[in-house]
């Protein structure tokens, strides 16, 4: 028998499960998707699970379960099974789906935690840590930075100054897998019945990671590169694991664009510390771009603000409307198209009693 409370399993979970018309059939949740299947834990063992037609069929694709869901199915075989409904979410990590304007992926639900991955190796990148800490906020999920490989060598206050305006907003913990004693730390920030999501770059030393905290290897990661001296990067899918005595931990794939789909500019202000000089422009509706008497520019003239962190506060600021206007108007045409097909049917039906 599998404890589900080990995989957070709660009277919250159970009380969703009673609004369900499935209610009376057995629930799991999801460990690792594949392209059309899905392996769920329950109490009673794993299962291999595939979707019903009228999930497969009748609902949109980023509705379709994801790791971390909590599903209900029927068992039809020892270790098969076929999904009848899955619970809602919560705090789930998404990202912009690639090739789309409008339409975000769920890559993980029911994250407590995420751990931020970057190694300290010449891909070090601010920037991709706001992206990641901007989406974070909007699921109320904590996020903590883990910078890895401090053993190949760094220069601690370039990477300081870099991460200011961050470190002290989130936990920051430097780790190397030849330091036992940092893997010891960063397992203080997970506890029993907790949902750790780790992501970040390829290469970065996730699934490296999740192995040295599980004292033996469960996940697959890559060799050295030659030619650079690099992890290479392995993972391809979103993958669920047990620490012992511990929560869960879920390794995603690397990602070289993370397209947000947050478009809460007061939250992005605050994450970059641009919050305070808003306040203090001349105009209510300043956007911070060539206006007179903005405080913010002001700031960025003065050295106050990195002017960095000003370019990714714009950049990131345009993403974030450019994805609200480009779902508003993808509504828009949705239901341009219904009354249209309302109208259709309504001739036919018209056409019928006349006859």
């Amino acid at each position: 028998m599998n404890d589900l409370q080990l995989y957070g399993w709660n009277e919250e979970l159970f009380r969703r499960k009673q609004e369900s018309a499935y209610k009376d059939f057995t629930h799991g949740r999801v460990m690792l998707t594949h392209k059309t299947c899905y392996e769920v834990i329950s109490e009673t063992g794993y299962y291999t699970c595939e979707l019903t037609g009228n999930m497969m069929y009748g609902r949109d694709a980023s509705e379709y379960p994801c790791t971390g869901d909590w599903v209900i199915f029927q068992s039809i075989d020892r270790d098969k099974g076929i999904i009848l409904d899955v619970l809602p979410r919560v705090k789930t990590l998404y990202r912009l789906k690639n090739g789309a304007v409008s339409q975000q992926q769920a890559i993980a639900s029911y994250i407590d935690k995420a751990f931020i991955v970057q190694s300290l190796d010449s891909r070090f990148n601010v920037r991709r840590i706001e992206r990641f800490m901007l989406q974070l906020s909007g699921e109320d999920i904590q996020p903590l930075l883990v910078l890895t490989k401090t053993d190949l060598g760094f220069n601690t206050g370039e990477i300081e100054k870099a991460i200011i305006h961050l470190s002290h907003k989130i936990p920051v913990c430097y780790t190397s897998i030849e330091s036992p004693e940092s893997i010891d730390k960063l397992r203080e920030f997970i506890r029993v019945g907790e949902t750790v999501v780790f992501t970040g770059m390829s290469g970065a030393g996730k699934s490296t990671l999740i192995n040295a905290l599980c004292g033996q290897e469960v996940l697959r990661t890559g060799s050295i590169s030659d030619s650079t001296g690099k992890g290479k990067h392995t993972s391809t899918r979103r993958e669920m694991v047990l620490l012992p005595e511990s929560g869960v931990v879920i390794d995603t794939p690397g990602v070289k664009l993370f397209g947000v789909t947050n478009n809460d500019t007061d939250t992005l202000s605050d994450i970059l510390d641009i919050s305070d000089y808003e306040g203090k422009c001349r105009f209510k509706d300043c956007r911070h771009v060539n206006e007179k008497g903005c405080a913010v520019i002001e700031a960025v003239e003065n050295g106050e603000i990195d002017s960095g962190v000003y370019e990714s506060y714009l950049k990131l600021r345009r993403e974030a409307w450019h994805y609200a206007a480009s779902v508003q108007e993808k509504r828009k045409k949705e239901k341009s198209l219904s009354k249209l097909v309302e109208e259709v049917k309504g001739r036919k039906l018209n056409r019928q009693v006349l006859s």
